[in-house]
């Protein structure tokens, strides 16, 4: 078994990482483990300033620390009316990292006035392979929807609440993990990852 390590110390990320990749892991006799397993990992601090920034930093850290593969990604809420933003500032809009309440308020109160064909908006991810050697592959992928007026649903979590999925009525909060999982932005970057591993670690 080849073990490829994470950039997390969320066990959830790693279930759902391993429900992901679970074909292309079994085929090549992968382990996904997270960071926590690694006493002295590296905190990074994330001040690139795209998503695939931010995930190298975290991916290429994690490949130095162990000299394992490593996997990282970056991800946040892209709104069309503001050019972009909360962006790669998503974790943090309201001033304080992770209060998801109060990015949720800001947000809607940002863009309480813009009429509904304006509201477009997506869940961004980028994913990042880096190997000890400095070999690095990046990947992408996009959950688009339309910006709600209020919050619903309990699963998920951040901007989940808000976001109506492309092609569904339902908020992305509403959806199951199984259904989250096979439309995500993380479910798609890291399936399109799946070639690169095959490349690399094959």
């Amino acid at each position: 078994m080849t073990r490829v390590v994470l950039a997390t110390r969320n066990d959830h990320k790693v279930t759902e990482l391993r429900a992901i990749l679970a074909e292309v892991c079994e085929e090549l006799g992968l382990e996904i483990v997270g960071a926590a397993e690694f006493p002295g990992a590296p905190d990074v601090v994330e001040d690139e300033v795209t998503f695939e920034g931010n995930a190298r930093l975290k991916a290429q850290a994690l490949a130095a620390h162990t000299g394992l593969p490593a996997l990282a990604d970056d991800s946040g809420l892209a709104v069309d009316v503001l050019g972009g933003a909360p962006g790669i500032f998503s974790a943090r809009w309201a001033g304080r990292h992770g209060d998801d309440r109060a990015n949720l308020e800001l947000l809607l109160a940002q863009v309480a006035d813009v009429r509904d064909e304006h509201r477009a908006a997506a869940f961004v991810c980028a994913a990042v392979l880096a190997l000890p050697d400095g070999t690095v592959r990046a990947t992408e992928g996009r959950m688009p929807g339309v910006l709600a007026r209020e919050a619903r649903g309990a699963n998920g979590f951040g901007y989940d609440p808000v976001l109506v999925v492309e092609g569904d009525t339902r908020h992305a909060a509403e959806l199951s993990p199984e259904e989250k999982n096979a439309i995500s932005h993380r479910g798609k970057a890291f399936r399109a990852m799946v070639p690169h591993l095959r490349e690399l670690l094959g």
